[in-house]
């Protein structure tokens, strides 16, 4: 085995979000999902297209050196086996899932790890929350910070707490499974009808509409929290241990009402569960958080594991944790950042630090994914048959998207690198003008075809956002939720809205208004992503020329892609997206392509596409 590889492979595959990622001297230079590649949203299969790209970086006269997997599969059967047995008959009826993981664990596995990579003496296997923990502290801008992994489960661990400083990561606490805060959060995702490892998103954007007035029974009934911030929970009422499902017969009656089935009214008594949900999953947080900077005793904090995902809990810590200084997450906080953080953990090399203004960025603004090239984008165009223009200068294509923006139109932004994680932050983007709130409604139910009350993130410029949201406002990879000031707001008849019936979502968004009406919730909340004047990005030039034409310093941001599908990764996907959606403009590479311009003969198609639900 190498000591000290130089040029790290990081892999996660076979259970969401396959990835791979490439260290190559301490740095990441290369990471992305499969599901951008084959299509398929959450794809769990190997990564070979992210890991064909990956390899692709490497630089020329160097070689992969070692290949890292984000967790220890012996551990995980052992863990499923045992599971099984002591759920046993119970578990009966999750034998057919169980055997289809230990069949990928035991025989897929290992083919396909020594398909990538020949050599068994140099593939080396990371547990799953160290990888996640690396993935957290290695690129933050901190020496020394506690670090709090929190996901639904790794080999056992569904809880862990860490010391990173010089010397590497150092374990200080672990909670295991069955206990588990990420599959507690899942039961009210499933219960509130979304689909579990993929709807969790949707059930924190419901909560801001609900009253959390089944927080204590939550709290007296399914989990036991302790001061420190360790939990039990009360397996009586959960599911995942011996049916396939998340939650037992005795959630499904906690709360007085059945679990609402998929596509159902969203009623207030669901909102209500979403809204106590979110805060008791805020109240561990919180505890779990001033616990990590207790027992490491330091004051910045690192966050990773998929509930990291979740920006609200993820701001309540921010401001709400005494003592803490400095706040890093993981811009890919799921399994999906795991493949980077194995790969840290193999090179044993921390990235170059950067300037405390800076140094945020050793993610490389989470831009990691494909670029292509002008002629690639070109060729994507002449393929699909429709009448493009190149603008004569950068600067004239920026013009023209700032008029398109200003008329009320809804661009499709693709340029450079690709973005690694679950966030658009620019280069794969959806944007339009965030003062009319029929914005909200057109690109949710025209261009996204997803539920109309879906609220959507604001892109600002840094320098700003203070005078806009009141803290945490420092939020570049769109992980932290910020209020709006009070000057900003206008009318709220949302409790008149709930008593006179309006009981859809949809139905209570127009009870709130803003300056910002299409990028702000319900409870004046805005999922931010900050792009500082240090960046050289064309979303900072668009967004600076807006502002100079406007005086709003705010886009709406959403990701290139549609109900049920990855964002978009190539030229070919972008046109595939505006040409099935009611998107106006697609500014692509150097390219701009008008809905407008279209011949009959491409209009006459567009929109026909069918998108599942997600």
């Amino acid at each position: 085995m190498i000591e000290n590889p130089r040029v790290v492979l990081g892999v996660s595959s076979y259970f969401h979000d396959s990835a791979a990622a490439l260290v190559v001297d301490g740095r990441l230079v290369a990471a992305a999902q499969e599901e951008r590649f084959t299509r398929k949203k959450g794809d769990a299969s190997f990564p070979d297209n992210a890991i064909e790209y990956c390899l692709s970086q490497v630089p020329r006269g160097r070689a992969m050196e070692a290949l890292a997997y984000y967790e220890h599969p012996g551990l995980k059967i052992e863990r499923i086996v045992r599971s099984a047995l002591d759920n046993a008959p119970k578990g009966a009826l999750n034998w057919r899932r169980t055997l289809k993981t230990l069949r990928e664990l035991d025989q897929e596995l290992p083919r396909d790890l020594l398909r990538v990579f020949p050599d068994p003496d140099k593939v080396q296997f990371v547990p799953h929350h160290k990888s996640h923990a690396a993935s957290a502290f290695y690129p933050s801008p901190f020496e020394r910070a506690a670090v709090l992994v929190v996901d639904g489960v790794g080999e056992w661990s569904t809880t862990t707490l860490w010391r990173g400083d010089e010397t590497g990561l150092t374990a200080l606490r672990e909670i295991r499974f069955p206990h588990s805060l990420g599959l507690l959060y899942s039961a009210f995702t499933q219960y509130c009808g979304f689909k579990v490892n993929s709807g969790e998103y949707k059930l924190m954007g419901l909560a801001p509409f609900g009253r959390a007035r089944f927080t204590q029974l939550i709290l007296d009934k399914l989990i036991d929290v302790k001061d420190d911030g360790s939990f039990a929970l009360n397996m009586e009422y959960f599911g995942f241990a011996t049916r396939p499902s998340t939650i037992g017969p005795l959630f499904e009656g906690l709360f007085g009402e059945p679990p609402r089935p998929e596509r159902a009214p969203m009623t207030p008594h669901y909102m209500d569960v979403a809204a106590s949900g979110q805060a008791a999953l805020q109240h561990v947080m919180r505890a779990l958080a001033t616990s990590a900077l207790a027992i490491s005793e330091l004051d910045n904090l690192c966050l990773a594991g998929g509930v990291a995902q979740n920006c609200v809990a993820n701001s309540d810590i921010a401001r709400n944790v005494a003592g803490l200084k400095g706040l890093w997450i993981q811009p890919a906080p799921g399994d999906a950042g795991g493949a980077a953080g194995a790969a840290f953990v193999v090179a044993q090399k921390r990235p170059r630090q950067a300037t405390p203004g800076s140094a945020r960025d050793a993610m490389s603004g989470a831009l990691l994914g494909p670029d292509y090239t002008d002629d690639a984008v070109a060729e994507a165009l002449e393929a699909a048959g429709v009448v493009y223009e190149r603008p004569a200068t950068p600067e004239d294509l920026i013009s023209e998207c700032v008029t398109a923006l200003q008329a009320g139109e809804v661009i499709g932004h693709f340029h450079g690198r690709m973005e690694f994680g679950p966030r658009a932050l620019g280069n794969r983007s959806i944007l339009a003008d965030p003062r009319p709130a029929g914005t909200l409604h057109r690109v949710n139910l025209k261009i996204k075809f997803r539920e109309g009350w879906r609220p959507f993130a604001p892109v600002v410029l840094a320098e700003e956002a203070e005078r806009l949201f009141e803290p945490p406002f420092d939020s570049p990879h769109m992980l932290l939720v910020a209020q709006l000031r009070q000057e900003f707001r206008g009318d709220n008849t949302l409790r008149h809205a709930r008593a006179s019936g309006g009981y859809e979502p949809a139905q209570l968004q127009g009870a709130v208004t803003s300056d910002f009406a299409a990028v702000t919730h319900v409870d004046y909340s805005a999922r931010l992503q900050t792009i500082d004047s240090t960046s050289e990005s064309r979303m900072r030039s668009i967004l600076d020329a807006f502002f100079q034409a406007t005086g709003c310093p705010i886009l709406l941001n959403t990701s290139f892609n549609v109900r049920g599908e990855p964002i978009v990764c190539s030229p070919a996907d972008a046109v595939a997206c505006f040409l099935n959606t009611d998107l106006d403009v697609l500014v692509a590479g150097p390219f701009i392509v008008q809905k407008a311009k279209q011949p009959g003969h491409l209009k006459a198609r567009m929109g026909r596409m069918h998108f599942d639900p997600d």
